[in-house]
């Protein structure tokens, strides 16, 4: 992947992580980029076996082919919904980009940061889901530790008030 850019977008599947996908895919990625979903798994979520290879460096890099099938997905534990889906094939096949999966298993604050060095990133988008000061200061924030401590370029993709 050397010499083009690799562009990473934090993913779970929700709204937010979707709208920031999109966002990405309407403002960032070029003909001819990477696209690397980063996802992070809670720690212990995989079963015995083949995960446990895995659990340390995270997964290999799951091409998109691979990724539409329910079977591979299955063994990773992972459910992307089928907007997700839609959306990767279509920007896929439209800016003629590579787009890969990488699964890491911990804490998301600190696996994206390891991601954004170790693929590495060129730049990272993050969606927010708009907790309140409150719900921040309590739970904390990915996308406020990620900004704070990712080494690269980081654009953070807020959800609106009136969106779910």
């Amino acid at each position: 992947m050397a010499g083009e850019r690799i562009v990473g977008v934090a993913v779970d599947f929700s709204s937010c992580s979707r709208k920031a996908l999109k966002w990405a895919a309407d403002n960032i990625i070029r003909d001819g980029d990477h696209l690397v979903l980063v996802i992070v798994q809670p720690e212990g979520y995989y079963e015995d076996g083949e995960m446990q290879l895995w659990e340390v460096t995270g997964s290999p890099m799951i091409p998109l082919s691979e990724f539409s099938d329910p079977v591979t997905m299955k063994k990773y534990g992972l459910k992307p919904d089928p907007e997700t889906l839609d959306l990767l094939n279509t920007v896929a096949h439209q800016k003629e980009i590579v787009v890969v999966l990488k699964i890491y298993w911990g804490d998301a604050r600190e696996k994206i940061c390891e991601a954004i060095d170790k693929i590495p990133l060129s730049c990272l988008v993050i969606g927010n889901r708009g907790l309140g000061k409150v719900k921040r200061a309590i739970m904390g924030s990915v996308s406020n530790y990620v900004v704070n401590n990712g080494s690269c370029p980081i654009t953070v993709v807020k959800q609106s008030d009136h969106e779910p």
